[in-house]
């Protein structure tokens, strides 16, 4: 008989006695579809006991049961092809030209602010003070400068996703270990060798931090320039509701247009644990 299990087992105790193990919170250990569906019930259930009790005026917030029929009435205009297909189709194409657009941008200037002191010093202080001014400000001059069409709202969209995309690159980029860029340097690897073997992989979690920062900020540029800009999207179907004080049918298109969102948020997310496989773990470590 070996002394390896012995030794094991004492090895494991000794780790039992020195380790400190959190215990986990009741809150914590809740699964996360009962957690969600508590969660929509608490708020469900607030929002009609506000409108029962009148708490709130009928034009301003319309009942649960008056925003889903009209969820219903929007989402059978959307499966039989209607007039509300063709807007959601303009809009989702806003989203996607301005994703990309960001994405293209976003990822140039955080490798140049991440690799250069040029960038570092001269071009990242006009990014932040960029960044700092109210964008929808910009949404009149967008479409002065592009006018009424397509092309107004993905460059507003663009511009509003751009920014956490540049912070997440550099900073990714800044992460790479020094004992790694040590190595590289010794076996005379090159600048762009280091970048794309090195930095670019180790970074990637931060680039993927920026990348959904940006899924979220891309659907309210294109929503922003629809509604200041005019159009033929969904901002353009919400302004018309709200100028006749149809609440109902402004908030069905609104949770209608967080579904959409909610998919780009989530295809961005898959994408990162298809890629940084490695953390695949720390990313759904949370699921049930």
């Amino acid at each position: 008989m070996t002394d390896a299990p012995i030794n094991q087992q004492l090895e494991t105790e000794a780790a039992e006695d020195t380790v400190w193990v959190q215990e986990v919170a009741f809150i914590d250990a809740i699964p996360r579809w009962i957690a969600m569906t508590f969660v929509f019930v608490v708020f469900i259930g607030t929002w009609d006991v506000v409108t029962r009790l009148e708490l709130v005026s009928p034009i301003i917030l319309p009942t649960p049961r008056e925003t889903f029929n009209d969820m219903i009435f929007v989402g059978s205009n959307l499966l039989s092809g209607g007039y509300m297909l063709g807007a959601l189709w303009i809009t989702i194409q806003e989203v996607i030209y301005g994703f990309a657009l960001a994405i293209a941008i976003g990822f140039s200037l955080g490798v140049l602010v991440g690799e250069t002191v040029f960038g570092e010093k001269a071009v990242m202080p006009y990014l932040v003070a960029i960044d700092t001014m109210p964008k929808v400000a910009f949404a009149p001059l967008f479409v002065a400068w592009l006018g009424f069409g397509i092309e107004s709202k993905v460059s507003l969209a663009a511009f509003i996703a751009t920014f956490p995309i540049v912070v997440g690159t550099a900073a990714g980029l800044h992460s790479a270990d020094e004992n790694a860029r040590m190595l590289f340097k010794t076996m005379g690897a090159s600048r762009m060798q280091t970048l794309i073997k090195m930095k670019l992989p180790t970074g990637l979690p931060q680039i993927f931090t920026g990348l959904k920062i940006g899924a979220v900020g891309v659907m309210a540029g294109a929503i922003t320039g629809e509604f200041l800009g005019g159009g033929k999207g969904f901002g353009e179907l919400i302004r018309v509701a709200a100028s006749q004080l149809n609440t109902p049918r402004v908030f069905s298109l609104i949770l209608y247009l967080s579904l959409v969102g909610l998919v780009l948020y989530l295809l961005v997310q898959w994408t990162q644990r298809k890629v940084v496989f490695w953390q695949k773990e720390s990313v759904g470590a949370h699921d049930h």
